[in-house]
C-alpha cells in the first residue's frame, strides 16, 4: 500500500465520521509525523511496507483471539520475503500477530493486557473509539474484533505507523482502524466525540498527568467511557511516588501515584463511576526480549538480587486498570 492511498483512505474516514475540525489539521500533522528529515530511518521502513508481497487469494483474518492472525495464502517465496521485509520494521513491541507461518513474538503479550481489561469494557460494539498511545494498532485491532464502529489509533513514534501499515496491508482496509502518528496534544482540544477513549501505557510519561487526564475527559461525548492502564505504586489516596532520573531505565517516568490516588485524580477531573478493576506486578513472561524485539526489556531493569525492585531501588513495574465514565 503506497503513502498516499492510505492517506487518502484516512481523509475518507475523517469525512464519513464527521471530524472536520481535525481533518484540517491532518495534512500537517502527516507531514510533521512523517517527516524523512527527521527521521532517517523512515525511507527503510517505507520501502519495505511497499515491498510487501500481495497476499494470495481469499485471505481470513482473526481479531477475536490472543494472536491477531492473517492466512494470506502465500507462497514459501513470499513467505519468506515478508519475514525479512517485517523484521527491517523491528524491534516490535505491541502484539503478538501471525501472518501465515510468520510469528511475530512481540516483546510485550499485549494480548494480556486485552484479558484484563475487555471482562470490564462496555460493550465496544459500533462504538467511537480513541486509542492514545497505541503502538503499532494491536489493541485497536481487537477492538475492531469486538465490533467497534471506528477506531483510532494515535502514537507518535513513525515506526509504529509503518508496522501498522504492514499489518493493514495483510488485514485489508475493511475493519475501521486507522492510525495517526501525533500525541494526543495534537487531538483539537474539546472535541467531545468519542464513546470509548483508552489511554494505556501512558500517563506516567506525562509531566502533567492532571492535563493528560484533562485531555482525555475532552475527547469523550458526557457519559463516555475511560480505559486508563497505568504504572501504580501500593498505598493510600495520598501515595504517589515521583522518581529520580529514570525508573525501570526508563529517562521519562514522572508519576507513579497509587491506585487510590489515581482515582481520586479521575474524580476531581470530571469522571464518575470510578473502578479500578485489575492490579497486578509486571512478569518477566508478560514483557521480555524475543527474537522480534532484542534489546533490553523487564529482565534487565530490574536488580537481579530482589526482583521485587527495580534496578535504581524503586518497587518494581506495577500495574492498574480504571475504568471510569465522564460526567
Amino acid at each position: 500500500m503506497s503513502t498516499r492511498n492510505y492517506q487518502q483512505a484516512l481523509y475518507h474516514a475523517f469525512v464519513d465520521a464527521g471530524l472536520t475540525t481535525w481533518l484540517s489539521r491532518l495534512p500537517d500533522q502527516l507531514a510533521r509525523g512523517l517527516d524523512r528529515q527527521r527521521f532517517g530511518d523512515l525511507p527503510q521502513w517505507e520501502k519495505a511496507v511497499h515491498k510487501l508481497p500481495t497476499p494470495g487469494g481469499e485471505c481470513h483474518v482473526e481479531l477475536n483471539a490472543d494472536t491477531v492472525a492473517i492466512d494470506a495464502g502465500m507462497s514459501d517465496a513470499d513467505r519468506r520475503r515478508s519475514r525479512s521485509l517485517l523484521a527491517l520494521l523491528a524491534p516490535w513491541r505491541k502484539g503478538p500477530y501471525r501472518i501465515d507461518d510468520i510469528d511475530i513474538d512481540t516483546e510485550w503479550r499485549s494480548d494480556w493486557k486485552w484479558q484484563r481489561v475487555a471482562p470490564h469494557l462496555s460493550p465496544l460494539k459500533g462504538r467511537r473509539i480513541l486509542d492514545v498511545g497505541g503502538g503499532n494498532g494491536y489493541h485497536g485491532w481487537r477492538m475492531a474484533g469486538a465490533g467497534a464502529g471506528l477506531v483510532i489509533v494515535v502514537d507518535p513514534p513513525p515506526r509504529f505507523y509503518w508496522q501498522f501499515l504492514a499489518m493493514r496491508h495483510f488485514i485489508g482496509s475493511a475493519p475501521p482502524v486507522h492510525f495517526v502518528p501525533v500525541g494526543l496534544e495534537d487531538v483539537p482540544p474539546e472535541l467531545e466525540y468519542f464513546d470509548t477513549v483508552f489511554s494505556m501505557g501512558v500517563l506516567y510519561h506525562r509531566r502533567s498527568p492532571i492535563d493528560h487526564l484533562l485531555a482525555l475527559r475532552d475527547t469523550l461525548r458526557p457519559g463516555g467511557e475511560l480505559v486508563l492502564e497505568t504504572l501504580v505504586v501500593e498505598g493510600d489516596e495520598h501515595t504517589l511516588l515521583m522518581p529520580g532520573d529514570r525508573y525501570a531505565r526508563m529517562p521519562n517516568v514522572w508519576f507513579l501515584p497509587s491506585s487510590a490516588a489515581l482515582s481520586h485524580w479521575c474524580r476531581r477531573c470530571g469522571f464518575e463511576d470510578v473502578k479500578v478493576v485489575d492490579e497486578a506486578p509486571t512478569t518477566l513472561d508478560e514483557q521480555r526480549a524475543t527474537e522480534w524485539m532484542t534489546f533490553q526489556s523487564l529482565r534487565d531493569f530490574l536488580d537481579p538480587d530482589d526482583p521485587t525492585r527495580t534496578v535504581e531501588g524503586y518497587p518494581a513495574p506495577r500495574r492498574a486498570v480504571l475504568i471510569a465514565r465522564r460526567r
